[in-house]
């Protein structure tokens, strides 16, 4: 069977040849672009000590607790969506909330729009 043709890569200005969507060169710029990692997004060693203060003085998960369920809480939640250290919201402890891995997983998913959702506005 023939092999695709290549073609140019799909960063304006760059004439490389690929048979994906980006050169080797941008596709790891793009992939890293795309997604910030925790710190990048203001999740430093401030937040954690915070986080972990937070979650002593709650320990049970509050979506669990509404089902009736106690699982221990694994994180600090913002209820409303932040941007950044920088939104009020981001430090304002009437927009946290403890959360269980299992729920603050499928709460981010919805959000953010992972496993093929649309995200959130």
């Amino acid at each position: 069977m023939p092999n695709k043709p290549k073609r140019p890569c799909n960063k304006p200005g760059c004439n490389a040849l690929t048979s994906e969507g980006y050169c080797p060169n941008h596709k790891k710029a793009v992939r890293n672009n795309n997604r910030r990692s925790p710190r990048g997004k203001g999740y430093t060693s401030r937040w954690d000590k915070y986080s972990i203060r937070f979650r002593k003085a709650n320990p049970l998960c509050v979506m669990c607790l509404k089902d009736g369920r106690l699982e221990p809480s694994r994180h600090t939640d913002h209820i409303k969506p932040v941007s950044g250290p920088n939104d009020p919201l981001f430090w304002d402890p009437n927009n946290h909330q403890a959360l269980c891995v299992s729920c603050h997983s499928t709460k981010t998913a919805k959000e953010d729009g992972g496993f093929g959702r649309r995200k959130k506005r």
